[in-house]
């Protein structure tokens, strides 16, 4: 977690680790959760502020860039307080940046706010998947795909709350205060059940920042195929079932909503097919799935097989992710590093996925768009072997050690 061996307090009930998984659910549900209240409320800090379109996309590039050069202070802050703590502070954090962006009185503060919710959300990004990857290596079983279909759950949750608020004309200032307040203290309970990892006192901190390590980039690349097609499916598909296949507003946006369930449902899914096939297999065959999605997507001229190429598509890439997070988590002496560094490319492609698969669109059509989105789910099968778990990880869960009694 810390980026280095770390230890655990010994002669610990099983039940802790069990409890400890519950924990690191709740704690991935609760991170969705603020970002799917903040998406909903993107329209009222539009018209609040009164800006343009451009100005709002450069001003929600800033989360991204936050991320980008906060995340790798996860490692050490957990290092110097324990995987526990540092990860209630975060997570804690991250809640409450909710609230800043809607108070902002003007445009520079209001993007000074939005770099500082996604350092924020950086940190606790990492703090969590890098501490998920340790409570599965003591259970001794993928739980990491699970974990993050209840972030896409805790995100449809927090949407379902923000659209509420929004019809119902709650100011945004009261919803996103309510939220940050229901939010904080909730992830303050459930991280009081999650693994308390610290570092040996001779061990070295992580350094404050750096690049990615070698070891997370060929893990980041197979990261960046996936989330560059879910980006791109989440932003574009609505349009492509409009401006393509000539669908109307209701089909269009139910095919958007669709591929988001579609993804959750595998991601809750994904550790038993994990289990049985490893997690190189359930790539290759994920990448096989998504690649026969993304043709479907090209090919088909009517609205059903678009729709079933796009939910094929989500089902393809579910498991993608949580597994690169794991795999970075085992490929070295640093995992909270070698986390970062997976976070920090794949921030980076779900950031530029859309705009690439705009200015590809305005240059030819999106169904050139969406071919190269095929290219790279096909990466997906071709790259799928650097998520091998090493035989060291695999007996490191078999003989997990015990952790301290609560």
């Amino acid at each position: 977690m810390d980026g280095s061996t770390g230890h655990v307090e010994h002669d610990g009930p099983p039940a802790a680790v069990r409890r400890a998984r519950v924990a690191m659910a709740a704690v991935f549900a609760v991170h969705g959760a603020v970002t799917g209240n903040f998406a909903t409320r993107v329209p009222w800090f539009q018209d609040h502020l009164g800006i343009g379109a451009g100005r709002l996309g450069l001003a929600l590039a800033l989360p991204a860039v936050g991320a980008s050069l906060a995340m790798p202070l996860a490692g050490r802050i957990s290092h110097r307080y324990g995987s526990r703590t540092a990860l209630r502070a975060l997570l804690a954090l991250w809640c409450a940046s909710l609230v800043p962006p809607a108070l902002a009185p003007g445009m520079i503060t209001f993007c000074a706010a939005l770099a500082v919710y996604g350092a924020t959300s950086g940190m606790a990004d990492v703090a969590m998947n890098a501490l998920g990857v340790r409570t599965e290596e003591h259970l001794g079983r993928s739980i990491m795909s699970g974990l993050h279909g209840m972030w896409s759950a805790g995100a449809l949750a927090g949407s379902a709350a923000g659209t509420f608020a929004a019809h119902a004309g709650t100011d945004a200032r009261v919803h996103l205060g309510l939220a940050a307040g229901v939010l904080v203290p909730l992830g303050a309970v459930v991280c009081h059940w999650a693994l308390d990892l610290r570092a040996e006192p001779e061990e070295h901190p992580p350094p404050r920042f750096s690049t990615p390590p070698r070891s997370a980039l060929a893990i980041g690349a197979v990261g960046f195929c996936a989330v560059f097609a879910e980006g791109a499916s989440l932003d574009w598909s609505a349009v492509y079932l409009r401006d393509v296949v000539g669908s109307g507003a209701g089909v269009a946006a139910g095919c958007t909503t669709a591929f988001a369930c579609t993804m959750a449902a595998a991601r809750l899914a994904g550790d038993a097919a994990v289990r049985r096939f490893g997690p190189v297999r359930t790539v290759r065959a994920g990448g096989v799935l998504a690649t026969a999605g993304g043709v479907l997507v090209v090919a088909g001229g009517s609205a059903v097989p678009v729709i079933a190429g796009f939910g094929l598509l989500g089902l393809g890439i579910a498991v993608v992710v949580p597994l690169a997070f794991a795999a970075a988590g085992r490929s070295g002496p640093e995992p909270s590093q070698a986390i970062a560094g997976v976070a920090t490319i794949t921030y980076t492609s779900g950031l530029v996925a859309p705009a690439v698969i705009g200015q590809i669109a305005n240059a030819s059509s999106l169904t050139v768009s969406f071919a190269l989105v095929t290219a790279g789910a096909a990466g997906l099968v071709a790259g799928a072997g650097v998520l091998r778990a090493p035989a060291r990880a695999a007996a490191a869960g078999r003989a997990a050690p015990a952790v301290e009694r609560r």
